[in-house]
C-alpha cells in the first residue's frame, strides 16, 4: 500500500488537505498527468500521432479487460456513462409492452433513458428500505415482460452496496428474459467487484479509477454480444465504414465494440491507461484492505456523534462511501470547507468517500470538525 512518502510523491496536492470526495472527483496520480502530456506530444505530430493514439486505446483496453475479468474484445469505450446507457437503450430497442426495473439509489444516467424513449417501456421502481435494496422486495417487480434490471453495484447516493447473489438469483429465476446492467462507477478501482453473471458493466473514468473526464468503460461478455449490439449511427463501430457498400448497409461490430461509435477520446484513454495500471500495481485488494477499516472507523464515528448514516455498513459488502442527512447540512459543509476537509454536499446530504490514498488522519480530522459542528 502507499507509504507516506509515496503518497506525497504520487499525489502531492493531497498535502495539507483532507480529501474525502473521490466519489465525485478523484485526484489522479502524477503519472496520469504524464500520460496526458504523452497524448499532447503525439497530437502535435499530426496524422503520424495516430499510431500512438490507437496504441493507447488498445493498451487501455488490455488493462481494463484484465481488471474486469473479461477478454479484450469484450471491452470498449465511449465518452461517459450517459452515452453508454443511451446506446444500451438503442441495443435493446424496447417497446411499450416491455418492462425495465430501476432503483431509487441509481444515478440518473442509468435510470432516465427508459423514460425518454420514443416508445417507453414500463418502468418499475425498486425502492430502498432504510437505505438498502432488498431482493425480497424486488421479486414482485419481476416477470416474463422484464427485459432489463438496472442497478448500481454501489450507490452514488448513500454508498449502499447491493447484495449481488440474491439479486442475480432473483432475476434469473423470476425474469427469464431480463438482462442485468450494472453501473460499477462507484466500485471500480476501489473494491473487488464480485458480480459474476452481470450482462453489461458500465463505469465512468474520473472517480475511483483515478482517470479524467471524457471516458467510460463498457464490458459485455461474448454470450451477450448479439443482444447487446447497438443500433447507433457512426463509423468507428462499423466493420464496413469505408467499404464500397457503405451507403447500402451498415455492418456493426458486435457487443461491447458497438458502443464505440466515433473517434475515441484519446486523451481520456491515455489517462485511463495510466490510471488503471497505477491502481492495478497497488492492487484493488490492497486498496480495499487499507481503506475498508477507515470506512468502518468513519461510520462508527458518525454514529458516536449522533449522525445517522443513510444505510447500514455490512462487513461483507465493501464500499468506499458513507453519507448522512442533516437539517444544517449547509452549515456543516461550510465548516468542513473552512477546515480544508473536502466532501460532497447536495440537497441536505453530506457524502464522504475513502480511497486508497486516504489515511486514518483524514478520517479523524473529518470527525474532529464534525464534532465541533454538532456539539
Amino acid at each position: 500500500m502507499l507509504t507516506d512518502s509515496s503518497r506525497l510523491r504520487d499525489f502531492p496536492t493531497l498535502q495539507g488537505i483532507t480529501y474525502l470526495n473521490t466519489a465525485a472527483e478523484s485526484i489522479p496520480p502524477l503519472g496520469v498527468g504524464e500520460a496526458l502530456q504523452a497524448y499532447w506530444k503525439d497530437k502535435t505530430r499530426g496524422m503520424r500521432g495516430r499510431e500512438g493514439h490507437f496504441a493507447a486505446v488498445e493498451n487501455c483496453r488490455e488493462i481494463s479487460a484484465k481488471m474486469l475479468g473479461l477478454n479484450t474484445d469484450e471491452v470498449s469505450f465511449c465518452s461517459c456513462s450517459s452515452e453508454a446507457y443511451n446506446l444500451l437503450a438503442s441495443a435493446l430497442n424496447l417497446s411499450a409492452e416491455d418492462e425495465v426495473v430501476v432503483t431509487d439509489l441509481d444515478f440518473p444516467a442509468g435510470a432516465t433513458p427508459w423514460l425518454r424513449a420514443v416508445q417507453p417501456p414500463r418502468v418499475r421502481l425498486w425502492k430502498a428500505t432504510e437505505g438498502e435494496l432488498k431482493a425480497t422486495e424486488l421479486a414482485s417487480l419481476l416477470n416474463e415482460k422484464t427485459k432489463l434490471v438496472q442497478v448500481s453495484l454501489i450507490s452514488f447516493f448513500n454508498g449502499h452496496r447491493i447484495a449481488w447473489t440474491a439479486l442475480h438469483e432473483s432475476v434469473r429465476k423470476l425474469a427469464p428474459n431480463a438482462l442485468i446492467s450494472v453501473d460499477i462507477t462507484q466500485a471500480f478501482g476501489r473494491v473487488e467487484l464480485n458480480c459474476p453473471g452481470a450482462d453489461i458493466l458500465i463505469s465512468s473514468t474520473h472517480k475511483w479509477t483515478l482517470g479524467v473526464h471524457g471516458g467510460c468503460i463498457i464490458g459485455v461478455p461474448k454470450q451477450n454480444a448479439q443482444r447487446l449490439t447497438t443500433h447507433a449511427g457512426g463509423w468507428y463501430h462499423l466493420s464496413n465504414a469505408f467499404d464500397a457498400d457503405r451507403f447500402d448497409r451498415a455492418v456493426t461490430k458486435p457487443g461491447a465494440l458497438s458502443f464505440s461509435v466515433g473517434m475515441p477520446n484519446f486523451a481520456a484513454l491515455y489517462a485511463l491507461n495510466a490510471a488503471l495500471r497505477y491502481v492495478d500495481d497497488v492492487g484493488v485488494a490492497a486498496i480495499s484492505a487499507h481503506a475498508d477499516p477507515l470506512v468502518k472507523e468513519l461510520y462508527e464515528g458518525l454514529i458516536a456523534l449522533g449522525l445517522k448514516p443513510m444505510c447500514p455498513l455490512h462487513a461483507d459488502l465493501k464500499t468506499g462511501i458513507i453519507a448522512f442527512m442533516h437539517e444544517r447540512s449547509g452549515e456543516i459543509h461550510a465548516a468542513l470547507e473552512k477546515a480544508d476537509v473536502h466532501v460532497m454536499h447536495s440537497a441536505g446530504r453530506i457524502r464522504l468517500a475513502v480511497h486508497g490514498y486516504n489515511t486514518r488522519a483524514d478520517v479523524r480530522r473529518a470527525l474532529e470538525v464534525l464534532r465541533g459542528c454538532v456539539a
